[in-house]
């Protein structure tokens, strides 16, 4: 779509003037073409429509334009759509993967009163009824609640355990097995019979009827030992005891599903310890009976407290993530609202009926891993949109530049600013806005199932842009008649008060922004009153590296002509021609040139921010992990502070890739002084005795709590003196902050397992290998009486955990002592992403991935703009004596400030952005979920330096790579072409 030369017709523009110029007004002469036409007689000649010609001139133009507004279109309406998808799917995904006993919705009623009929009483506990309750409970449930029909149970229960009171059962320190009798509808469809029959209720069951049926599963007839046929009894109220007959053994078909894991001793019987001041505390079997669904009158016979409950299982396939506040306000309305009052009515459950769950907090859960998540991910798409629309931009400048001398023509033979402006406005739609379509429809088919509003609205935008680019800045570039041949220097260039006003006010705007966020961080970037979606997130605070990067952009574009000002003179008296004449054309670069430099310096600034976020998380996870362990593997006895064998210690020394191994003696609940006013620490904390130079390298190489070897110095003599511990010796400990709070300055007296003594706090950590996490008390294990370790930690850079595990169980088996092996790599693969955690890390990813295409289109544009004035440029020197290698050279030089300043420029702005906004961003909420065993008290975002170096040296090879092509592609042309008599180039 280059300019067409004095010397030639170029038929883009003929047609436009025959047809009337830019207004279609006249004819090339002046004259009205259909009052001429009418005189003379002869048939009025049909031109070629502007937009056909313009199109069929310049087909490679329009093609790459296409291209371009696809890609981008299709990156604005997918970014919408892939957000709702991961919110969706996070919490789809957080409901079914509840235990049941959170996610399930429990509706339940005491059985009827002494008050009330018999035959009432038993009628509501049968089985017809109970199953007519469910069906109106279902209906009554408000929306978005829905139940999973495949999941939800309904039946009687024995609320309160009853006893066995059979000799024959398992009585494990003489403590008889508990019951739980339970009418449960559906256990045909949710087991396998592996022996006998299901149970019936034969006749009407009543609440004197002296045995009913019942089944059990294989586990619970294993433990209990009860076989077909057997009769367990149950003791009665006012009547002889019950007895339940077993009649079939079932397995369940998916011990997972809420039907069975609701209650799980329906599955799978346990042992209770029964809460004692005995040692060991007595244990007791605890186990159900599956009854028929109308045998469930007998259960008011019994000392168990039977009620009614349905327990609705709730199904996520329909919900999506703009449900979450309805399903929230819908869940406190059935707890405690009126959809309660509705559930109590007369014809639906009964007054006394009682609504509980903890689904509410699985949407509340998500709810805020979602307002955590979104302004995050909404610096991403900040960036990568003010990338994309930076080059759209740069296109239509491009365009505009090449059909300079078109447009100006036009505007020469009356051309309106309207009429050229319109013109170039269809010309652009025509392929924009198809484009737009095609993208829009891409980004529908490859990421399905979420809403099309934002995203039209998205693509949309990305094509009025599109078209709005080379008509306005052709419109702005011709408002005025412009001289022929006048220079645009970079640096005799000065920047209007206008232009001054609107920096000014960009800085205002990122001070802010970023005064913002280092403020409230980006948990205060979302909207309190909304949903937590990235519709509800603060702009402004999201938008901080973006303004960081544009007015770091606007900044070196003013300081850019200093230090070509500074090089240019010396460079002037070199003896070589090659070097001044780079500097002189990189000074005559086109003061519109902070568009590419914009656009490279936002790019590199999101590339350094996402790869800083991705590597934030990682490294957020690995600490989880060694908190979880404590160092590379930790070895110990199953039990609490049992002593490790002898051993030991040499052994795990001499497997595969162990480094360093740490032996320490872990105690744990040791009870801490009374404090001031007298109150003792009920649970007490951990104490944990070391060797002191060996554990401080393991804090040192762990980053738990770091500390000189010398603060535990032994006081002497092993914490015995003349056969008998020495009680008035201070040690001195580090502690945890809870704990150095409670013991204060002074000496106080500690008593363990380990020894008697007094300790004095000389250091403060807040975590330490043994015990992360914890409240602990860290000595010197030489002034215990008692030393034996209890646990070993391992590190080691290439250990090998299957032989170190393989080795544990060899010895385990030889010194029958049942050891756990913790590996921090097996640690760190249970920090596994969520659905909005891993959609996070995807959008992420991709923002880098387009942010480094678009910055790359953005130097190719660039390079490209100028590319016709270089290359006549080069062929005129080449008449005068340049070679082909000076060429080469001279066009390296050239781009070399710019590139230089944009690779160099970017890679700082974003160290100092990351190192701005780093207060304000945590991404613990990125990296683990809310029911995460491990807590990080904060994961801050770090300058990750690969992010900030490889985008950077990435620009400087594109550069050099393209002046490379560009002098090849010169050298092939020759100079015949370049230099034709006429050229105004």
């Amino acid at each position: 779509m280059s300019a067409p030369s004095p010397g030639r017709r170029d038929p883009s523009t003929e047609p436009a003037v025959a047809s009337g110029g830019a207004d279609g007004a006249h004819t090339s002469d002046g004259s009205d073409g259909a009052g001429s036409s009418r005189a003379s007689g002869r048939p009025v000649r049909v031109v070629a429509p502007w937009i056909r010609t313009r199109l069929r001139t310049a087909p490679g133009a329009a093609a790459a334009l296409a291209v371009l507004v696809v890609l981008t279109a299709y990156l604005a309406a997918a970014f919408p759509r892939s957000v709702d998808t991961y919110e969706t799917n996070g919490l789809r995904h957080a409901i079914r993967t509840a235990a049941a006993g959170q996610s399930v919705l429990e509706v339940s009623v005491a059985a009827p009163g002494l008050g009330v009929p018999q035959a009432e009483r038993e009628e509501v506990l049968r089985g017809a009824w109970v199953a007519q309750a469910q069906r109106k409970i279902t209906r009554t449930l408000p929306a978005p609640v829905r139940a999973d029909e495949g999941g939800s149970a309904y039946g009687v229960r024995t609320s309160e355990p009853v006893e066995g009171t059979d000799t024959w059962l398992p009585a494990p320190d003489n403590l008889p097995p508990m019951f739980t009798l339970a009418a449960q509808a559906g256990l045909d469809r949710h087991s396998t019979l592996r022996e006998g029959r299901l149970p019936r209720a034969d006749g009407a069951v009543q609440e004197r009827t002296g045995e009913v049926e019942a089944a059990v599963t294989a586990e619970t007839a294993k433990s209990l030992r009860i076989k077909v046929g057997s009769v367990v009894h149950v003791p009665g109220v006012d009547r002889d005891e019950l007895g339940v007959r077993i009649t079939g053994i079932v397995t369940p078909r998916d011990p997972k599903n809420s039907y069975w894991a609701f209650e799980s001793t329906l599955g799978t019987p346990v042992l209770v310890t029964k809460p004692t001041n005995d040692v060991p505390p007595p244990r007791y079997w605890r186990a159900s009976l599956l009854l028929a669904p109308d045998a469930a009158p007998a259960l008011l016979g019994t000392t168990g407290e039977p009620q009614t409950y349905w327990r609705i299982a709730p199904d996520a396939t329909a919900l999506n993530a703009r449900d979450a506040p309805r399903l929230a306000s819908a869940l406190a309305s059935l707890e405690n609202g009126p959809e309660l009052t509705e559930l109590r009515a007369p014809a639906v459950v009964g007054p006394s009926a009682v609504v509980a769950t903890g689904l509410d907090e699985i949407v509340a859960d998500h709810r805020s891993m979602r307002s955590a998540i979104a302004p995050v991910v909404t610096v991403a798409a900040l960036g990568i949109g003010a990338v994309a629309a930076v080059v759209l931009v740069m296109a239509g400048g491009l365009l505009a530049v090449r059909r300079q001398a078109e447009l100006a023509l036009l505007r020469s033979r009356g051309g309106s600013l309207r009429g050229i402006g319109g013109r170039l406005l269809a010309e652009t739609a025509v392929i924009a806005l198809p484009a737009a379509a095609v993208g829009l429809l891409l980004a529908v088919l490859t990421v399905p199932e979420a809403r099309s509003g934002p995203a039209v609205a998205a693509a949309g935008g990305a094509a009025l842009l599109a078209c709005a680019a080379l008509p306005v800045r052709a419109v702005v570039r011709h408002r005025r008649p412009r001289p022929h041949g006048g220079r645009e220097d970079l640096v005799r260039a000065r920047p209007s008060r206008r232009r001054t006003m609107a920096e000014l006010t960009l800085l205002a705007l990122g001070i802010g922004a970023v005064a913002a966020l280092r403020r409230r961080g980006t948990d205060g970037a979302a909207d309190p009153g909304g949903d937590g979606g990235i519709g509800d997130v603060d702009y402004l605070v999201s938008s901080a590296p973006v303004l960081v990067g544009l007015i770091a952009a606007l900044v070196l574009v003013r300081l850019y002509p200093l230090p070509l000002r500074l090089v240019g003179r010396p460079a002037g008296r070199l003896r070589g021609a090659v070097g001044f004449l780079s500097l002189a054309r990189a000074g005559r670069a086109a003061s519109s040139g902070a568009l590419p430099l914009l656009a490279l310096l936002v790019a590199l600034t999101t590339a350094a921010f996402g790869g800083s976020v991705l590597a934030g998380i990682d490294g957020a996870r690995e600490r989880a992990a060694v908190l979880a362990t404590g160092a590379d593997a930790r070895i110990s006895v199953l039990g609490s502070s049992a002593v490790l064998p002898d051993g030991l210690t040499e052994l795990v020394r001499d497997s595969a890739g162990v480094g360093e191994v740490t032996a320490v003696r872990v105690e744990y609940g040791v009870p801490l002084p009374s404090d001031a006013k007298g109150f003792r620490t009920a649970l007490g904390v951990t104490m944990i005795g070391v060797e002191p130079r060996a554990y401080a390298r393991l804090a040192r190489q762990t980053g738990l709590g770091e500390f000189p070897a010398g603060a535990l110095k032994s006081v002497g003599g092993g914490g015995v003196r003349d056969g008998g511990s020495d009680k008035g010796r201070v040690l001195p400990a580090i502690a945890s902050p809870a704990v150095a709070e409670r013991l204060g300055d002074g000496p106080r007296d500690i008593q363990s397992p380990a020894g008697d003594f007094k300790v004095r706090v000389a250091a403060t950590r807040s975590n330490t290998p043994a015990a992360p996490g914890a409240d602990y008390l860290l000595v010197n294990a030489a002034d215990l009486t008692q030393r034996a370790p209890t646990t070993l930690l391992v590190t080691g850079p290439k250990l090998d955990g299957g032989a170190l595990r393989r080795t544990i169980a060899g010895f385990g088996e030889e010194t029958r002592t049942p050891f756990t092996v913790t590996l921090r790599t097996e640690e760190r693969k249970t920090f596994v992403n969520t659905p909005m955690q891993e959609g996070a890390e995807r959008i992420y990813a991709a923002a880098i991935a387009a942010g480094a295409g678009y910055a790359l289109l953005a130097l190719l544009l660039s390079l490209s703009q100028t590319a016709p004035e270089r290359l006549t440029l080069l062929a005129r020197l080449r008449t005068m004596g340049l070679t082909t290698r000076q060429g080469r050279q001279l066009l390296g030089l050239e781009v070399l400030p710019q590139a230089l300043l944009a690779a160099v420029g970017g890679a700082f702005v974003g160290w100092a952005t990351i190192v701005l906004l780093a207060p304000g961003v945590d991404l613990v909420r990125l990296a683990l979920t809310a029911t995460s065993d491990v807590t990080l008290d904060g994961a801050p975002l770090q300058a990750d330096p690969w992010s900030l170096v490889l985008p950077a040296v990435g620009v400087l090879a594109l550069a050099a790579a393209v002046s490379v092509v560009q002098a090849w592609w010169a050298g092939r042309r020759g100079s015949i072409n370049e230099l034709r008599a006429g050229d105004s180039r």
